[in-house]
């Protein structure tokens, strides 16, 4: 159901590492997203991204903002999803496509819907831990959810990756995530 092909995947991935190379400030910004209601506060100016990716077997935009602060990668990624997709279905696969990137081992899955989104079974908070690209080790924090936004509906990535495992900045990140 869900199919992202090797080179989106990689655009992700590399989307990612570039936006990792702003300057790591230490003040919360909100930030929101072109045609989405969509708010979210991250820790740092975030560097923005669109990438035209495979998700359910449409072609959609996944818009990607991100920054760096300190040791820790800080990225938030959405899309809107056409009419009859399969929120849950990618939602399941975004999160294994994910977690086999880092070669994630899962420590901790719970629900997570906080208000404005919707309630699915794949709408979760994950906590693991992997192997960078370059081998080092990583620790995850990352949610995945959906939210309804007119006749359509939109998916949400978030992601903080970091050498060690901290509150900050993955709770207020999460906690700030919110459909106006």
């Amino acid at each position: 159901m869900f199919k992202i092909s090797n080179w989106a995947r990689r655009a992700v991935w590399m989307s990612l590492l570039a936006l990792s190379a702003c300057s790591p400030e230490m003040d919360w910004r909100s930030v929101g997203f072109e045609g989405s209601t969509l708010k979210v506060q991250l820790p740092c100016k975030p560097d923005r991204t669109t990438r035209r990716v495979t998700m359910g077997g449409s072609s959609v935009d996944l818009q990607v903002a991100g920054c760096e602060r300190g040791s820790a990668m800080v990225a938030v990624m959405t899309a809107q999803l056409p009419q009859g997709a399969d929120a849950n279905a990618i939602l399941q696969g975004w999160q294994r496509i994910t977690l086999e990137h880092v070669q994630g081992q899962v420590e901790m899955r719970t629900p997570w819907t906080p208000k404005g989104m919707m309630v699915l079974p794949s709408s979760q908070l994950v906590q693991a831990h992997g192997q960078r690209p370059d081998g080092r080790t990583v620790q995850m924090q990352a949610v995945w959810g959906g939210f309804a936004q007119g006749e359509h509906m939109n998916i949400v990535h978030a992601v903080v990756y970091a050498d060690k495992r901290t509150e900050e900045p993955a709770a207020t990140l999460f906690e700030a995530i919110a459909p106006r």
